[in-house]
């Protein structure tokens, strides 16, 4: 897949803000510091666009980032941060599944995990909420590379038990730095447009 533009389309809090178009739009979740923003740099081949941040709990607002003319990725706030007040993250929560459950042009869903941890808790939550609403997800293991090579196994059967993944749901193992898995959500990409 080759990137031609990507504009930061529109910005959201509710569904009366949300594009217009019908383009087809996969949605990007995971906890606040599992490297969404890297992760959409890396799809998209920039730099900087999603701006990346030490402090988690930066994006506040649902992001539709148009990418081609021909669909979009959504950015939403990470979930699980102890240093966003309760209140503003039952406020994410309900703007989440807003538009979870009102978007009709959702396509795919990517579900993104750290590959050096346990799954947690609220990303055993997220993951039974999306399946409870028949959504295609794809878990995205990020920061693939800090794993050494032989503890690998271990982490995949890990992710794979805790997320109680059926024998053919394969994640994506991703990599900012070697751009592993790019070609893979690709393809997953392509085979929906």
């Amino acid at each position: 897949m080759q990137i031609n533009s990507v504009d930061l389309a529109t910005i959201a809090v509710r569904t009366s803000q949300y594009p217009t178009d019908n383009l087809p739009e996969f949605l990007i979740l995971g906890r606040s510091n599992v490297g969404k923003s890297s992760f959409i740099n890396t799809i998209i081949n920039r730099k900087n666009f999603a701006h990346t941040s030490s402090k988690p709990g930066k994006t506040q607002t649902l992001n539709f980032y148009l990418i081609n003319k021909q669909f979009y990725f959504v950015d939403v706030p990470g979930y699980g941060y102890a240093a966003v007040s309760g209140e503003r993250q039952k406020k994410f929560g309900v703007m989440i599944e807003e538009y979870i459950k009102s978007r009709e042009n959702l396509k795919y869903v990517f579900l993104l995990v750290d590959y050096r941890h346990k799954p947690s808790e609220d990303d055993v939550l997220m993951y039974d909420f999306l399946k409870y609403y028949n959504l295609n997800i794809k878990v995205i293991a990020t920061k693939f590379d800090k794993v050494k090579k032989s503890a690998r196994d271990k982490q995949n059967k890990l992710i794979k038990d805790t997320l109680k993944l059926k024998e053919e749901e394969e994640f994506i193992t991703f990599s900012t730095i070697s751009k592993k898995g790019r070609e893979e959500v690709y393809d997953l990409i392509n085979s929906l447009l």
